[in-house]
């Protein structure tokens, strides 16, 4: 994947209206062989991997894990509780996509995430994601738990505003 900043900028998708998202990303991705059904037109699974793919760029962008090991011993993860996508035209084998993603809301325990697909500008597809930070422990269910304020500041930051950082585990 290509990554470009996006910045908090507004994003269109092909006559779609603008949005205007905090802490956002432009990246690319050519539309690959396996990617593509019998008619060598993207098959729709294809975008869910690839807004997973673009929203984990997006953290690492914030100095974010999608894993994290601390060393009290406790771990926390993002695990998606709901994903959608909607398609407005084909895309096929060889095409060079550009995806755009950006967080639309922050709750307390959750992040959603908006993601647009265009090809030269043309509307793809359009999707979401909402993932939700939670504290995994071993031989339990994962527990919600609420997001701290500095994980909130790095995924809205503009890329502008960001500073580099290492987090404290590796994913």
């Amino acid at each position: 994947m290509k990554r470009e900043a996006a910045g908090d900028r507004d994003v269109s998708g092909g006559g779609e209206p603008q949005r205007a998202w905090k802490g956002s990303l432009k990246t690319r991705r050519r539309v690959e062989f396996r990617d593509t059904d019998a008619a060598g037109i993207v098959h729709f699974s294809a975008f869910f991997f690839w807004m997973e793919s673009a929203e984990h760029e997006l953290m690492r962008s914030a100095g974010l894990h999608v894993f994290e090991r601390h060393p009290d011993g406790s771990e926390y993860s993002w695990p998606r509780v709901s994903v959608s996508c909607d398609y407005r035209s084909a895309a096929r084998f060889g095409d060079e996509l550009d995806i755009f993603i950006g967080v639309a809301a922050i709750g307390r325990t959750s992040v959603t995430y908006e993601c647009v697909f265009e090809h030269n500008g043309r509307a793809v597809a359009e999707g979401r994601v909402v993932a939700v930070r939670c504290l995994m422990r071993p031989g339990s269910k994962l527990e919600p738990v609420g997001i701290p304020a500095d994980i909130v500041a790095r995924l809205t930051a503009s890329d502008a505003e960001r500073k580099p950082h290492q987090p404290d585990s590796v994913s």
